[in-house]
């Protein structure tokens, strides 16, 4: 029974510490669609939405900071057609969550870190751009208000008390996918099922983008730590590390009400990592690039 207890009181520590760390993103990032939706004229919410062109190198170089908070942040942005599409995919597949960190604390070489960083840099901004000139003028609306309406914030209270009504009410959700998740992966063994996909074609890159896809740190942390104890290719470890973006996914579908486009953008976000995995895997690019 105390063990029980144990393995239970980790599970929660860790569910509210992983959830902890993004309330301040999301916050700010509520904070700033409030402020935008009340203080902002006309000219400059023109300002914001035609600066979008730039957006996915933008959020591509954001992304690659080591944390899990901004994917979150662009999520609300997206869903109030604050940032484009593009914009958002790059951040999410830039994000590298506690990828440094683990490389470092295996004493990976420094190169290879950087290596890494500018595959998922430019895959992300290839990848947000072309996303953007597809769409184009169908990507984006600003729409903050909406959002308020679908929260059911009493936005006319004040942009701060509204700020803290979307960040309390994203955040609990994300504590009750964090709890779930995290009993699944405490008791998964993520390196044995890891070192059998290694052995298959194509499903090994395609598991390992669907790990980088659970909605927690956690998941950067077992790809990166699977790559640097030589379980994970080379390839499977980019598919995993460009699919996974924290809790963004997460947010996504808590604050998007599309649902067939958030099922369409999580799609595309695996595929492209797959791919990607399977190019450097299986045309020798990880060899040369000595990854």
């Amino acid at each position: 029974m105390p063990e029980a207890f144990h393995e239970l009181a980790h599970i929660v520590l860790h569910a509210v510490l992983d959830t902890l760390r993004i309330v301040p993103f999301l916050f700010l990032t509520y904070l700033a669609m409030e402020l935008l939706e009340h203080k902002a004229g006309e000219r400059v919410m023109r300002a914001v939405s035609g600066a979008g062109k730039a957006g996915p190198a933008i959020g591509a170089a954001l992304g690659l900071l080591p944390q899990c908070g901004f994917s979150a942040a662009a999520a609300g942005f997206y869903a109030g057609r604050v940032v484009t599409l593009g914009t958002l995919m790059a951040v999410f597949l830039a994000t590298s969550d506690e990828m440094i960190a683990v490389f470092i604390g295996e004493g990976l070489p420094i190169t290879t870190v950087l290596t890494v960083l500018a595959v998922k840099l430019v895959t992300a901004m290839l990848v947000g751009f072309l996303i953007d000139i597809v769409l184009f003028k169908r990507n984006r609306t600003l729409h903050v208000e909406a959002l308020c309406e679908a929260e059911g914030c009493h936005c006319e209270e004040g942009v701060w008390r509204s700020a803290l009504h979307h960040t309390l009410h994203i955040s609990l959700f994300v504590l009750i996918i964090n709890l779930a998740l995290g009993a699944v992966l405490h008791f998964a063994s993520l390196e044995g099922f890891a070192t059998w996909l290694g052995s298959l074609p194509v499903l090994g890159q395609g598991m390992a983008a669907l790990v980088g896809l659970i909605p927690n740190c956690a998941a950067s942390v077992a790809v990166a730590t699977l790559y640097a104890r030589g379980v994970l290719s080379a390839g499977a470890m980019l598919s995993g590390l460009l699919s996974g973006a924290g809790v963004g996914l997460l947010v996504l579908f808590r604050t998007n009400k599309h649902w067939r486009e958030n099922l369409v953008f999580t799609f595309v976000l695996f595929a492209a990592s797959v791919a990607v995995g399977c190019l450097f895997d299986y045309t020798g690019l990880a060899a040369w690039l000595r990854l």
